[in-house]
């Protein structure tokens, strides 16, 4: 069994906290014997005990690659969509790389689920028994539900015929979102909460993608991506589908989607510096700023700080967030890369037309920039922390605390660290934007390979 996991997400219903580039499943606020850690590393953790990892792979947009290198690392078998086109595209994608590039039997079963479930081991145990259930019921799709515990009114819900075999539940129609008094009466019909794992075997997409007049060669879908046609997985496929079975899962499973259901799992009340007094009962604090947050007296709330923003909410009204920040786009101030991260600390626009952006980089040791270059910018760089080797316009040399380093416009740059490194980056020009990067080489041995070290 092969498997694709979906990391999507635009990261607003976990706001300040996550964004475009970070969305909930890289927010690392969930305890792991004392250590913080996210719910992808969690999930992907999980998969390693049962030693699923070496046959998964993960779909996901451009804008999280540096992200998921950075929490899992370089090696993970990525599916880089060329652009966000929602699930049915995505996972066809995936299924043509495992079709064309790993060359999986057609006969091969394929489990899709999110990224980011809060859940059991045994969850993924019980996912590997899709595999039976799609062989003895002959299905176009098997899919995972879990038995509902309360009349849930914020997940869709698997409605199964009234006979069922034992092994599995043959799906009658599907509910979404039904009101507290639908909730119980699918109940007490035996309904499932969708969870969003389903499998199938590979030959079915591709049967599909053929039908459809679309190539099952990955490197030519990648080509034509664009011409793919935005819709999810379920109107494309699986209200279509002429027979769905289910296997239900009685294990704990819960969406930390919102605000209200992460702190319920986040293991202490605080993050980050702060004061919660004693009389603000049921009240949480994440803070990822450098000044301190003190919370008096306000039971039953959230109060979230980061770069991106502050937050203070009544748990309940939490889930409101994604709707409050329609219309509402700023650009990212604070991100995980391959090689590190970035915060911004000021982004001024003059009348004049032109800007300055402050940013506090950290690069890990070992990993470097690009060896790039801008044409609508200069840079200035002061080295707070560490030690590194700076190249600038084919030249290499040794860098540490203190240095303070200008990169005039079109000039070459890049920047390795021997030790953890930091610094502090004046961007001024006329477009501070990712668009102005000009990267030459993305390795640090191609940068000493066509640049002179000079003497230490």
């Amino acid at each position: 069994m092969e498997m694709i996991l979906l990391s999507g997400g635009s990261g607003k219903r976990l706001w300040p906290l996550s964004n475009d580039s970070r969305s909930k499943q890289f927010l690392k606020v969930l305890y792991n014997n004392g250590n913080m850690e996210s719910m992808v590393q969690r999930v992907w953790n999980q998969l390693e005990m049962l030693q699923l990892n070496d046959s998964t792979v993960i779909a996901t947009s451009k804008n999280q690659v540096d992200m998921i290198h950075s929490q899992l690392g370089n090696h993970i078998p990525l599916i880089i969509e060329p652009e966000r086109r929602d699930t049915f595209p995505a996972i066809a994608l995936a299924a043509t790389y495992l079709y064309s590039v790993k060359r999986s039997s057609l006969n091969e079963v394929i489990g899709v689920l999110p990224v980011d479930p809060y859940v059991d081991t045994s969850f993924f145990e019980r996912i590997k028994d899709l595999e039976a259930a799609l062989g003895k019921s002959e299905a176009d799709l098997a899919l995972m539900g879990v038995n509902p515990t309360f009349p849930s009114q914020k997940y869709g819900y698997i409605v199964p015929v009234k006979s069922n075999n034992n092994d599995y539940i043959q799906v009658s129609h599907f509910k979404e979102k039904p009101t507290e008094t639908e909730a119980r009466d699918l109940m007490s019909q035996n309904a499932l909460w969708n969870c969003g794992v389903f499998a199938f075997k590979l030959d079915y997409i591709i049967s599909l993608l053929k039908a459809k007049g679309l190539p099952i060669q990955y490197e030519e879908l990648v080509k034509k991506y664009h011409d793919f046609e935005k819709i999810s997985f379920d109107y494309a496929v699986v209200e279509k589908a002429k027979k769905i079975v289910a296997l239900p899962y009685s294990g704990d499973w819960k969406d930390l989607g919102t605000w209200n259901t992460l702190t319920d799992e986040m293991g202490t009340n605080q993050i980050g510096k702060g004061i919660i007094s004693k009389d603000s009962t049921n009240t949480h604090l994440v803070n990822e700023l450098d000044i301190p947050i003190t919370v008096l007296g306000i039971k039953d709330a959230v109060v979230a700080a980061s770069p991106d923003g502050i937050l203070v909410t009544d748990k309940v009204a939490s889930p409101r967030i994604k709707n409050v920040l329609k219309g509402f786009e700023q650009r990212p101030m604070y991100e995980e890369r391959r090689w590190g991260w970035y915060k911004v600390l000021d982004h001024t626009k003059f009348k004049e037309g032109n800007e300055v952006l402050t940013k506090r980089i950290g690069v890990k040791a070992g990993n470097n920039l690009s060896y790039q270059k801008h044409y609508a910018r200069s840079e200035v760089w002061t080295i707070i922390k560490g030690e590194g080797e700076f190249a600038l316009n084919d030249e290499i040399r040794q860098v540490k605390s203190g240095d303070v380093l200008f990169i005039p416009v079109e000039a070459k740059h890049g920047i390795k660290a021997i030790t953890d490194l930091e610094f502090i980056e004046v961007q001024t020009g006329t477009q501070l934007i990712e668009e102005d990067i000009v990267r030459l080489y993305m390795t640090w041995q191609e940068v000493e390979e066509h640049c002179r070290t000079l003497v230490k």
